[in-house]
């Protein structure tokens, strides 16, 4: 087959069959176990250094990780789901469009729902801090479902549940520390420390009552 004929098939297979996310979760989730796995949240971007902004929608420029700055591409915001044997694959996705006037948390929560409609039924979900809002923590806790997020330095919380504070302003042991996160509730705080920066801050959450102070560093970690 020629280049020509090849190029030709392709387009013909992507206008035939329009995928959606939910072809996705239906292609993978015999070869996985749907009960008491982990979620995992989180986003890429693909360069694109060479296209026009003006002609492809979907291109932007967004901060990326890798470069360490924002690039022009494509934003991919992914849920990952590891079984309770540890085979991990993606179960949706969303490609990032502005003009959907829509924020990555809110893609987010959107996938949460849409994976849990499809039967899904994980035990917990870790994101890093961007993905920490009070929004998508709520509707985590809503669905019964553990945390373990990064979360800012400035994230105000408090330990008695009246007074509050920033959480790097707290006293916080090894085997970390229950507080009340400011509109979302009790959680447990660990801290990690990294050679170019003081701390990084984490909180854990199960639903389960009065198992936050069984938390052990061990399980963080």
């Amino acid at each position: 087959m020629s280049k020509v004929q090849s190029h030709d098939s392709v387009n013909r297979f992507l206008l035939l069959w329009r995928y959606e996310p939910k072809d996705l979760f239906e292609e993978i989730k015999a070869n996985i176990n749907l009960i008491g796995g982990t979620l995992s949240g989180d986003d890429t971007v693909i360069d694109k250094p060479h296209s026009d902004p003006k002609i492809t929608e979907l291109i932007g420029y967004y901060y990326s990780g890798r470069h360490h700055r924002a690039v022009k591409g494509i934003q991919l915001i992914t849920l990952y789901y590891t079984d309770v044997s540890l085979k991990s694959v993606p179960v949706n996705y969303r490609i990032y469009n502005k003009q959907d006037g829509k924020t990555k948390n809110d893609y987010l929560r959107e996938m949460i729902v849409e994976v849990l409609n499809w039967g899904l039924k994980p035990k917990t979900m870790t994101t890093d801090a961007w993905y920490s809002s009070q929004e998508n923590l709520k509707l985590l806790k809503n669905k019964q479902l553990g945390f373990l997020t990064g979360v800012a330095k400035n994230r105000s919380c408090s330990v008695d549940g009246k007074t509050f504070t920033q959480v790097q302003s707290l006293e916080i042991p090894e085997s970390g520390l229950i507080v009340y996160l400011k509109n979302v509730g009790q959680v447990k705080v660990f801290r990690r420390s990294f050679k170019n920066e003081t701390y990084r801050y984490y909180i854990m959450y199960t639903p389960e009552k009065d198992a936050l102070s069984s938390i052990s560093r061990a399980e963080f970690a």
